[in-house]
């Protein structure tokens, strides 16, 4: 276990830098937007409200009252979040070659430590985790003071004030990061865990057999995906919806369990008797 720790703490270590600017980045730009939008729609109001003289009344009639989902559906706000999900698909890749093609082939060093060689699996495979949820943390940090913000600028009469579970529930472009239930929650980042261990499987198929790897990886991530999906694929075409959605939400949890477990089995004997050192 203290092997296991010091692996995820040297490899966070090595993506604090990149976290950080991704953090900083979706800090700046997000309350950018809300100042630059915010302020846009009252320089409309301003402008005719006082300048052609239009009531109050006509204008909200007109317009509309403005309410953060006007943030939240602009690239202010969602180009920041596609920035940090498109970081961390990179880094599911990079976390793994670039121990292999840095300038001392770190990958052998890790391999020799005197420790099981899948902890160096579970270390990369955590800090993944990690920075995913370090995103999403931030990010429900971030919307209260964005709408702090938000309330700041606009007067009450020209705003709909909405809370953060209102915010989330009704962006489907962003409810995959934030599950307002728990069994939403299991399905999308437990399916996330599946997806990246079988990514790395694939990785190491590749490292293990170099260009054959490439099509075994390819293989085997299809194979995968097919018995995860497998319950689906006989729900639709073979029993005729003969489970109930509970049931079925059950089956692909345990295919599910079976895929990871599968993964972690294959990443670990390709690691120690496949890649040497």
């Amino acid at each position: 276990m203290k092997s296991y720790l010091k692996l995820v703490n040297f490899e966070f270590n090595r993506f604090a830098k990149i976290f950080a600017v991704l953090l900083s980045i979706t800090l700046v730009v997000q309350i950018a937007g809300v100042i630059v939008l915010s302020k846009m729609y009252l320089n409309t109001a301003n402008e005719k409200i006082y300048e052609e003289l239009m009531p109050k009344a006509e204008f909200l009639s007109s317009f509309g009252q403005m309410s953060f989902l006007s943030v939240t559906r602009s690239v202010w706000f969602l180009g920041p979040i596609a920035l940090c999900v498109a970081g961390v698909g990179f880094y599911i890749f990079l976390i793994w070659y670039r121990d292999w093609f840095g300038k001392n082939t770190f990958i052998y060093r890790l391999l020799m430590l005197p420790t099981t060689r899948l902890n160096v699996f579970y270390a990369k495979i955590t800090n993944i985790l990690l920075a995913t949820f370090g995103f999403v943390a931030f990010q429900l940090i971030l919307i209260p003071i964005e709408t702090t913000i938000f309330r700041w600028i606009l007067p009450k009469e020209f705003r709909v004030d909405m809370n953060v579970k209102e915010i989330v529930s009704s962006m489907p472009e962003i409810n995959i990061l934030f599950p307002t239930s728990f069994l939403g929650f299991i399905l999308y980042y437990g399916a996330g865990l599946m997806v990246v261990s079988i990514l790395f499987t694939a990785i190491l198929f590749e490292r293990s057999f170099r260009w054959k790897g490439i099509f075994v990886g390819v293989l085997y991530s299809i194979v995968a995906v097919a018995v995860f999906i497998s319950p689906l694929l006989l729900q639709e075409f073979v029993l005729d919806g003969f489970f109930y959605p509970l049931e079925l939400f059950a089956l692909e949890i345990v295919m599910g369990l079976i895929v990871l477990a599968g993964s972690i089995w294959m990443s670990g004997f390709l690691l120690k008797n496949k890649i040497t050192v």
